[in-house]
């Protein structure tokens, strides 16, 4: 089984499984090619089976996992319209959340953006994909937080753990970390030039680009499913 972590401090135990199932996710400890047993899990996690089937009934409705009968989960890759919803959501939520910080952000969470987006650009020069892609996460979040929407941070993180199902970004995507980085020049730029407009088109180009390159790895996503123990 792969390695997971019961995160301490959810609401309850089904919810502490379904984030750390999601976790798993983002960090590739689960992957779509393979089934996994519902009972090695409830026992790598060290909770009963009855939380262990409800957390992952939560995720099967939110389409992230297929539940097989008498025979475990997997999870799903995204098809195509998946991630045109998706990016969709985002699309909604994060232009307009750009400009709100740049306008409304305090000089602090100015300051910590400035600092994220410097370290997604050293770990770029590094070619340091450990790194990159937490201060990438971070600087997303920084964002969202200044624009005062933490509930909005957190949707976007658990929309951000469904596209990590295509594979490592830079795979699915087509793009190197210094393109990456370069996309999110423009919008920190504004932010902190404090121009609401700017950081909003500039986010938008950032998602629409980013859609348009998943959307086609979706598409050439094709393995099918292997199967481990019951």
């Amino acid at each position: 089984m792969p390695n997971l972590v019961l995160p301490p401090d959810a609401p309850s135990l089904a919810d502490a499984v379904a984030q750390a199932v999601r976790d798993g996710v983002a960090a590739g400890e689960l992957v779509p090619e393979v089934t996994y047993s519902v009972y090695q899990l409830a026992e790598l996690l060290d909770v009963s089976r009855s939380p262990a089937r409800e957390g992952l009934l939560r995720l099967a409705e939110a389409g992230l996992i297929e539940i097989r009968r008498n025979r475990g989960f997997r999870v799903l890759p995204p098809q195509a319209h998946d991630i045109e919803e998706i990016i969709g959501i985002r699309l909604a939520l994060e232009p307009p959340a750009a400009r709100a910080a740049a306008v409304t952000g305090t000089d602090d969470q100015h300051t910590a953006i400035r600092a994220a987006l410097a370290a997604m650009a050293t770990a770029a020069a590094a070619g340091d994909e450990a790194a990159f892609w937490p201060a990438d996460r971070t600087l997303h979040d920084l964002l969202l937080h200044a624009a005062g929407k933490p509930r909005t941070a957190a949707i976007v993180e658990r929309l951000r753990t469904t596209t990590a199902l295509l594979g490592p970004p830079t795979t699915a995507s087509g793009r190197s970390l210094p393109e990456i980085h370069a996309e999110h020049e423009p919008v920190v730029a504004a932010v902190l030039a404090r121009d609401g407009a700017a950081a909003e088109s500039a986010m938008r180009t950032h998602l629409e680009a980013t859609r348009d390159l998943l959307v086609r790895r979706a598409g050439e996503l094709s393995e099918g499913p292997a199967t481990i123990g019951p």
